[in-house]
């Protein structure tokens, strides 16, 4: 399936965000700005603020106050002088860190590109308002909840965030999450996790592969040897399999053909 990029959001987001009462509370003129021109036109600096609800997925209120409505149905009034808000300090820090990148430290890149690539809030959000990777999300699912979880979260993430561009499904992010479970001695959750990425990249050899060194470190034989197999199917190339059958199996080893 064709990944839709982070950026094709903008436009819907852009729509939704220029829909929303607090646009009309914005000011002519601005009070506290530390990063940004004092006297920046009201047009730049609406669009500049929708490119940071684009990047990070949230509304004004993620980094101005807001005093709620007096009355039931009313519009909560914006302060958005006010630097009571936590976000707002970090999104100035941000500000000036991507700033910097791209006019003091990207230019120092050998043989940089032209036109030149720059980094901005997407780059690292892509929607979300603290960055991370399906990866981290997946290891702190089973650091809370075991295999079960981290299961449950990775098909709630693909339903529903797939098209999103927010997190990498392909095969590798599971299979070398699995490897390093492996690695740690958790061959259990990583069996589980590599077991569901087999349903979902069924012509993988490399998730039939990794999935059978799983079980050899578990010593589950029949079940590495019914995997090792399957990867062979897939990818009757990869002389580490036969090898590895060989071995499980007490064939004679083929030698590797010399360099």
């Amino acid at each position: 399936m064709r990944r839709i990029r982070p950026l094709a959001l903008v436009p819907l987001a852009a729509a939704l965000l220029a829909a929303q009462p607090l646009h009309a509370q914005i000011p002519d003129h601005f009070e506290n700005l530390k990063v940004l021109p004092k006297d920046i036109p009201r047009d730049s600096l609406v669009a500049i603020m929708r490119n940071f609800s684009n990047s990070l997925g949230v509304r004004c209120t993620y980094c101005h106050v807001a005093t709620p409505a007096a009355q039931p149905g009313g519009r909560e009034t914006m302060n958005f002088a006010s630097d009571d808000r936590v976000p707002k300090e970090k999104a100035r820090f941000m500000m000036r860190m991507t700033r910097d990148l791209n006019a003091q430290v990207l230019p120092n890149v050998p043989h940089r590109r032209d036109p030149p690539v720059g980094v901005g809030c997407i780059t690292c959000h892509r929607g979300l308002p603290v960055p991370t990777t399906l990866d981290r999300v997946l290891q702190a699912a089973i650091d809370s909840g075991g295999a079960p979880a981290a299961i449950a979260r990775y098909r709630d993430l693909r339903e529903h965030q797939l098209a999103s561009g927010r997190y990498d499904f392909s095969e590798g992010t599971v299979t070398d999450l699995a490897r390093r479970l492996a690695g740690q001695g958790k061959t259990a959750e990583a069996a589980a996790l590599l077991e569901m990425n087999s349903e979902f990249y069924p012509n993988s050899g490399q998730v039939d592969f990794a999935l059978a060194e799983v079980y050899r470190q578990r010593g589950e034989r029949d079940k590495a040897l019914v995997r090792y197999r399957m990867a062979q199917q897939k990818d009757p190339q990869n002389p580490q399999v036969q090898r590895r059958i060989d071995e499980l199996s007490g064939a004679t080893p083929t030698p590797a053909p010399r360099p």
